[in-house]
């Protein structure tokens, strides 16, 4: 057993000062003391899938990160892991803990996982080591990890068992209240723009300085076809995590942060809005651009007609919620939101369907990632 400092400093010595994830007893003492450390960084997460985008999103932004989460959770990570991580070459340090361990007495639900937590991080290609319990084998441990991340560019995972780290206290202040955001009612029932013309104006708009995460599907393809830009990443995959990726993102540039998001992708992590509430980065704009249907798959609906997204992102702590369906509501809440401190949602009512000679992103996306990274770094 050893104190969580006899792992997080050593830690800190070699980068990894960003960390997020949902909390598990076996890692109270470990995410107490992250928290209580006003060196480090904490995010608490919705999910652990949210927790790996933002990791990733940090990454952009030139942290190193770590990932915090229950062996229970680590099926909520395979998304992310497979369809972000792996094709985008994103690096970050995990701890997994192993609940339901054989042999030992545990919770029923925990059973299954116990049995297969290796064998899943084997699966999904995440090397993996026990989580180090003696103080003199951290440094060896953590460099090991770290010849992994450096030499794949690919996760890697510490596997915590029971008793690992002894007990800490927490040192968190009490949230502040957050001030009620601005309503912008900008939707007038008129003809709504398809997702083409929506996204050209946008590209007229958005400062050349901005960072723009598109999420996956018909949303990316689309922008890379109107125009490449080194300030554009085109989330290929991981549904629902371009808002993480974006807070992630924007908790460490002074750059203005634009998420182009889908509504089936947004319903799919919406616990992300109330993460991005209650961290409230000034400079993150989320634009919902919302078609009614998984446009990629064959235009199935989706039950976003019965949701509006700009009164959640109100509830969950944004400064402002717009609701748009034209062109100049679209250009009228994209200033709006460019001019004043946020966090910005605007839901953008749009047309179903796409260009008709729709390509998808040439530039692979390790290099899609880094030649980003580097902007981003500026």
């Amino acid at each position: 057993m050893i104190a969580a400092d006899e792992f997080l400093a050593p830690a800190r010595a070699r980068g990894f000062d960003f960390y997020t994830g949902v909390p598990c007893s076996f890692l109270t003492a470990m995410i107490n003391r992250v928290i209580s450390d006003r060196a480090l960084a904490y995010v608490g997460a919705a999910s652990e899938g949210e927790a790996v985008a933002i990791a990733s999103g940090a990454w952009l932004g030139g942290r190193k990160t770590l990932v915090m989460c229950q062996n229970s959770g680590l099926g909520n990570t395979v998304n992310p892991l497979t369809s972000l991580n792996w094709p985008f070459r994103i690096p970050t340090l995990m701890i997994v803990t192993w609940r339901g361990e054989p042999g030992l007495k545990d919770e029923p639900q925990h059973e299954l996982m116990g049995e297969i937590t290796g064998s899943l991080l084997d699966v999904i290609r995440v090397p993996h080591r026990p989580f180090p319990t003696e103080a003199a084998a951290v440094a060896p441990a953590l460099d090991a990890a770290l010849q992994s991340l450096n030499g794949t560019d690919l996760p890697f995972a510490f596997v915590m068992a029971q008793g690992s780290v002894r007990d800490e206290g927490l040192d968190e202040p009490a949230p502040a209240p957050r001030p009620a955001g601005r309503r912008l009612a900008l939707a007038t029932g008129d003809a709504r723009p398809t997702r083409h013309a929506v996204l050209e104006r946008f590209l007229a708009l958005v400062p050349p300085r901005a960072a723009v995460i598109a999420s996956t599907g018909k949303c990316g393809r689309e922008l890379f076809t109107l125009a490449d830009r080194a300030q554009h990443l085109y989330q290929v995959g991981s549904m629902g995590c371009a808002s993480g990726m974006g807070l992630g993102l924007a908790l460490n540039t002074d750059r203005p942060v634009v998420v182009l998001d889908g509504d089936g992708a947004a319903l799919m992590k919406m616990g992300t809005l109330a993460t991005i509430g209650a961290r409230a980065p000034a400079n993150l704009i989320h634009v919902i651009l919302d078609n009614g249907v998984h446009d990629s798959t064959g235009g199935q609906s989706t039950v976003s007609a019965s949701v509006a997204f700009a009164d959640v992102a109100l509830a969950c702590g944004y400064a402002s919620g717009a609701d748009v369906d034209t062109l100049a509501g679209f250009e009228t809440a994209f200033r709006a939101a460019l001019a004043g401190a946020g966090p910005h949602c605007i839901h953008a009512r749009i047309l179903p369907g796409s260009l008709e000679k729709l390509g998808r992103p040439t530039v692979k996306p390790p290099e899609v990632a880094r030649r980003f990274r580097d902007f981003v770094r500026g």
